[in-house]
C-alpha cells in the first residue's frame, strides 16, 4: 500500500474517535497554524487535527479545478471500533500514525482495513456505496455526501470487479460435453430427462448468477468495513421507451437536459464506440442515418449507426448500398449489425432487476438511476471513463472531489473445485487431486510471504501459493513464479476468499496536458 508521507489540506473532518487524542505537535503548520504568507497572509487560528482546514467543511477549488473537480485524491483507509463498529474512513497517513502509536491494528490487507484498540464509538458522516454493473466489470464507489447538499460529494474509494461469467459458461459447455461422451458411450439406452426438470422462480444461469453473487458479496463486505448508510446503483441501463419512439411527450426528463443520452449510449454499446465505416477509434463520433432522412428513413435505433465526421460527409444522403458499393462486406457487417440486438445488455439488464432485489434486502435506502443519467454526469464533470468513475457518477451528482485516486482491481478466481480429477483436452483422467485442500495449514490461493535465506530463490517473496501434497510449493508473484519454496518458511498474510486484488493508477487514462496541471 502506497502510504503518503504528507497529509493535505483539503481533507474533511474524521470522527471524533480519531481526533481525541493528536498525533502532531500542536500549533503546527499541519494542525492549521501556519504562518501568515503571500498566499496566506492570515493565520487559521484553528486546530482541527491532521491538516483539515478550519471553517468551512468543503473547500471550494479554485476556478480551473471547478469542473473537473481536481482535489487532490487519496484511497481512504477503513477503520474499525474495537468492538468491530466501523467508523469513518481516515487517510493513509492518519492510519500509519495509529500503528506506528500502537493504537490500532491491521485487520484486513484488502481492502486495508485497520482496528482500534483503545476506542469503541466514534462520529459517522452520511457515506453511499454506489454501483455500476456490468457484463464483464462493474464498478463499485464509497463517497461521502455533504450534509446540506447530497449532491455534491467526495469520493473516499474505487474499485472494479471483474466477473468470471466466461469462464464459468467455458467449464460447463466442457462438463457438458464430457457427459455426453459418458453417457452415449455407456448408457446408450438412457431416456432423457431434461423434460422433466423445472427451475425455481427467478433462476438466473451460473454465467449471470455469478455477476450477482460476486456484488451482493461485496456489498456486504464493505458494509462491515465501512459506515455506509445508503445504496445506489444503476439499475436500467437503456430506456426503451424513448429508444422505440423519440418524439413521445409526457415525461419530464424527456424536454431536459438528458434528452438524447440514452439513445447515444445505446449507440455507442451496439457500435463497440467506433466508426461503422472506418473502424476509427478514439475519435469524435457522430449519429448517422443508415438510410438517410432524405430519403425517407426513420429516426428509429434500428436505422442509426455511429461515422466519424470524414466518413458522415462522404456519405451525405447517399444510400449505404450506393456509398459501400465497393465494400460489400462491410455493408453486409452493418446492415447485419443494425439489426442486432445487444445480447448482452439484455442479459445485464435481467441481472439488474435480480441485483435490486437483493440489495434491498440489506434495509439500506436504494436509489437507482439509469445509464444516460450516468453518462451525462460523467461528461458533465469532465472525468475520464472508467467503472469505478461511472459508478462515482450514479444518481443526482453535481460535483464530485477527490477522484484522482487508485483504484482497487479485484478479479474473482473463485475457491477451487471440487472435481479432484484432472481430465485432457478429450476428457481422460491424466491426475488426480488429493483429498484434503489443506496442505501445513496452507490451501492454494492464500496470500502469502515468504523468506529465503540462501539457494537460487534466496529473498522474499510475497504471491499467491499453490500448495503440494510434498509441502514444496509455488508462489506466484507480480514478476514470475517462484517454485520449490519449503513451506516452512511461509507465512500466510492473508487467506484466499476467492478474489485477487491489485491497485491501479487513473492517471494513465488522462492526457498528458491535464496531468502537468493539477496531476503533476
Amino acid at each position: 500500500m502506497n502510504i503518503s508521507k504528507q497529509t493535505h489540506s483539503g481533507t474533511l473532518p474524521q470522527s471524533r474517535t480519531l481526533e481525541e487524542q493528536t498525533a502532531d505537535k500542536q500549533r503546527s503548520a499541519r494542525n492549521g497554524f501556519a504562518r501568515a504568507t503571500g498566499n496566506n497572509p492570515k493565520p487559521t487560528g484553528v486546530q482541527p487535527v491532521r491538516g483539515e482546514r478550519g471553517g468551512d467543511v468543503n473547500p471550494s477549488p479554485s476556478p480551473a479545478k471547478e469542473k473537473s473537480g481536481a482535489v487532490s485524491g487519496v484511497s481512504r483507509v477503513f477503520v474499525l471500533a474495537r468492538n468491530g463498529k466501523p467508523l469513518m474512513p481516515c487517510k493513509a497517513s492518519r492510519a500509519r500514525i495509529l500503528l506506528n502509536k500502537g493504537r490500532a491494528k491491521v485487520h484486513k490487507l484488502y481492502p486495508f482495513t485497520i482496528r482500534l484498540v483503545d476506542r469503541t464509538e466514534g462520529e459517522t458522516q452520511p457515506v453511499a456505496l454506489k454501483l455500476d454493473p456490468g457484463a464483464k466489470v462493474t464498478g463499485m464507489a464509497i463517497v461521502r455526501e455533504n450534509l446540506k447538499d447530497p449532491s455534491k460529494q467526495i469520493v473516499l474509494h474505487l474499485a472494479e470487479v471483474s466477473h468470471r461469467g466466461q469462464t464459468i459458461r467455458k467449464h460447463m459447455t466442457q462438463r457438458v460435453m464430457f457427459r455426453r461422451r459418458r453417457r452415449t458411450a455407456n448408457l446408450r439406452y438412457r431416456a432423457p430427462r431434461f423434460d422433466n426438470r423445472t427451475r425455481p422462480e427467478g433462476w438466473l444461469p451460473p454465467s449471470l448468477q455469478t455477476r450477482l453473487e460476486n456484488v451482493t458479496s461485496l456489498v456486504r463486505r464493505y458494509r462491515a468495513v465501512a459506515p455506509i448508510r445508503s445504496i445506489s446503483v444503476e439499475a436500467v441501463r437503456f430506456d426503451m421507451q424513448q429508444l422505440e419512439n423519440q418524439e413521445i411527450s409526457g415525461v419530464g426528463y424527456q424536454n431536459g437536459t438528458l434528452a438524447g443520452y440514452e439513445q447515444r449510449e445505446y449507440l455507442l454499446e451496439k457500435w463497440n464506440r467506433k466508426c461503422a465505416y472506418c473502424d476509427g477509434e478514439n475519435i469524435p463520433l457522430e449519429i448517422d442515418h443508415i438510410h438517410p432522412r432524405a430519403r425517407g428513413g426513420s429516426n428509429r435505433t434500428s436505422n442509426l449507426t455511429l461515422a466519424c465526421r470524414a466518413c458522415n460527409e462522404a456519405k451525405g444522403c447517399k444510400p449505404v448500398e450506393l456509398f459501400l458499393a465497393s465494400r460489400p462486406e462491410k455493408l453486409k457487417r452493418i446492415l447485419a449489425q443494425s439489426k442486432k440486438p445487444l445480447d448482452a445488455a439484455a442479459a445485464v439488464n435481467s441481472t439488474r432487476t435480480a441485483l435490486v432485489g437483493k440489495l434491498r434486502e440489506t434495509g439500506l435506502p436504494l436509489y437507482t438511476s439509469s445509464g444516460g443519467r450516468t453518462k451525462f454526469n460523467r461528461q458533465t464533470l469532465g472525468l475520464p471513463k472508467t467503472h469505478s468513475l461511472d459508478a462515482a457518477c450514479v444518481g443526482t451528482v453535481s460535483r464530485l472531489e477527490a477522484w484522482d485516486m487508485q483504484t482497487l482491481r479485484i478479479k474473482a478466481t473463485g475457491r477451487g473445485s471440487y472435481q479432484r480429477t484432472r481430465l485432457d483436452s478429450q476428457g481422460f483422467p491424466r491426475g488426480y487431486l488429493t483429498r484434503s485442500k489443506t496442505v501445513h495449514g496452507f490451501r492454494t490461493g492464500d496470500l502469502v510471504r515468504a523468506i529465503v535465506p540462501s539457494g537460487k530463490n534466496a529473498g522474499t517473496h510475497t504471491g499467491r501459493v499453490a500448495v503440494r501434497a510434498s509441502g514444496s510449493f509455488n508462489i506466484q508473484t507480480g514478476s514470475g513464479t517462484i517454485q520449490g519454496i519449503n513451506w516452512k518458511r511461509c507465512r500466510r498474510a492473508m487467506p484466499d476468499d476467492g478474489y485477487t486484488y491489485t491497485h491501479h493508477n487513473l492517471r494513465r487514462f488522462l492526457p498528458v496536458a491535464k496531468a502537468v496541471g493539477f496531476l503533476a
